[in-house]
């Protein structure tokens, strides 16, 4: 397909979708019929192309906080890629995103497309995975926070879950607590009622609607709550 044809999709999708539209389209006049057929009934069906379109322009402005792109990012994209898409798609999908990553698509727009047209816990799930992209190299920079804060503010995520999410990926004594969303004082049953809230709003059968492969990426969130609340057990002594 043509160059030409290609700005015509994506102009379209600009028209109709918003500027993640203007991407879905290049990137459906960018595979060959069948698997663009095949990645449209998808999407249709799950929301998930359109889910995975967004994390990519979000990938991009995350990578490019710091002013550098390292291996390890490309590595975790394309790993992410994979389990959604497996390898064939990948390829594609990784050519479009190296589009996005040469672009400067406004990140505001992008977010409240994504606020309008996305549930609360696929917003949830948007963040933690936007983290696991910036600790991918073992350390979270904090241009890359920032810029993930502003995200988080853009996809109207309230402070109290942006901090949950963050915590996750801290290494200090308070951060179980701020995973649990709860302070250091406290009682030993407010953080049972913690658990349980937590546990519930980071269920992998909230994001269910996203596919199955989105589902088993939610249980990172389920498990690091499971486990803030064992470290306070622990080290509380609670039974």
């Amino acid at each position: 397909m043509s160059f030409n044809k290609k700005l015509l999709w994506g102009g379209l999708g600009w028209v109709f979708a918003g500027p993640i539209g203007a991407i879905l389209g290049y990137t459906y006049a960018s595979m060959s019929e069948g698997q663009s057929s095949q990645w449209t009934s998808q999407s249709t069906q799950t929301k998930h192309g359109d889910f995975v379109i967004s994390v990519l322009v979000l990938f991009a402005k995350v990578m490019k906080a710091d002013g550098q792109l390292l291996k390890s990012e490309l590595d975790y994209v394309k790993n992410f890629l994979k389990q959604q898409f497996g390898i064939q798609q990948t390829r594609q999908l990784m050519s479009v995103f190296k589009d996005i990553l040469d672009q400067e698509y406004p990140l505001k727009d992008v977010c409240r497309q994504i606020q309008r047209s996305m549930d609360h816990p696929s917003r949830l799930e948007l963040i933690h995975i936007l983290y696991g992209l910036s600790a991918s190299d073992g350390h979270v920079h904090p241009d890359e926070v920032r810029v993930i804060q502003t995200i988080a503010n853009y996809l109207n995520v309230n402070n109290n879950d942006y901090e949950s999410i963050k915590a996750m990926f801290a290494k200090d004594e308070e951060a179980p607590y701020r995973v649990l969303e709860i302070s250091r004082s406290a009682s030993d049953n407010e953080v049972k009622r913690a658990f349980r809230k937590m546990a519930n709003k980071y269920h992998p059968d909230k994001v269910s609607h996203l596919g199955k492969e989105m589902q088993k990426l939610a249980e990172d969130k389920f498990k690091a709550v499971n486990d803030a609340y064992q470290q306070i057990k622990k080290d509380r002594n609670i039974s």
